[in-house]
């Protein structure tokens, strides 16, 4: 499989398949391919991980293509301004995504729900699921805003705004923290916790807080804001 990663803030990914190769994605994830793909529509690793799937932000049912000529190509584009990255799984190292990270794989990933602690998941900002990324393969992340990697040492911490952790290695300690002082609470912007990560081990961040940024759209929409 060949990969290219084209567009600058509104980036697309097309991915050249020789016969018999195959990569899965969401219901409705394909934006454009050749005509010589077989493609099939299931509720990949049945019905309870297809839910899971669903409450981490993709479908219930997933897309798999597989070329039927060497030389195909299928195209997915990102639906928010950011990044795509690719990651090449080897069996060993997993990976905790945001929601919605997933964009595509090959059939030898892993796509499965991961569950954070009961005060992470109220406070956190990104819930209780999480995506987990694991098995065999490369795996395609559709990230929001630029992206800044850390290699954060044994028990270094980095205090995170809600929304703002694209990925980390599954072995990084996720956790919250209160927000010290009442007027910081109250007029600092940054609400009642914020998100830590502790090392060791890489973690990703973006840019763009989705939340937010939604919030800033809808106050020019008639009838919203000022």
């Amino acid at each position: 499989m060949r990969y290219k990663i084209f567009g600058d803030k509104l980036p697309g990914l097309t991915l050249q398949l020789d016969a018999g190769e195959s990569i899965y994605t969401q219901s409705g994830g394909m934006s454009w391919m050749t005509d010589n793909f077989q493609m099939e529509t299931n509720v990949r690793g049945g019905m309870m991980k297809g839910l899971g799937r669903m409450l981490t932000g993709e479908s219930l049912f997933m897309a798999t293509y597989t070329a039927k000529v060497s030389g195909a190509e299928i195209t997915l584009t990102s639906a928010m301004p950011g990044e795509i990255r690719a990651l090449q799984l080897d069996g060993q190292k997993q990976y905790i995504a945001q929601k919605s990270a997933f964009l595509c794989a090959q059939p030898g990933v892993e796509l499965s729900t991961y569950v954070t602690k009961l005060k992470t998941g109220l406070f956190g900002g990104e819930g209780f699921l999480m995506q987990r990324l694991s098995g065999t393969g490369m795996v395609f992340l559709e990230l929001d805003g630029s992206i800044v990697e850390m290699d954060l040492a044994p028990g270094q911490r980095i205090k995170i705004d809600t929304g703002n952790i694209a990925f980390f290695e599954s072995h990084v300690k996720y956790d919250v923290e209160t927000v010290k002082g009442f007027t910081n609470i109250l007029f600092g912007g940054e609400g009642l916790f914020l998100s830590v990560l502790e090392g060791p081990g890489k973690i990703w961040l973006q840019s763009l807080n989705t939340a937010s940024f939604a919030a800033r759209l809808t106050s020019f929409m008639p009838g919203k804001g000022g």
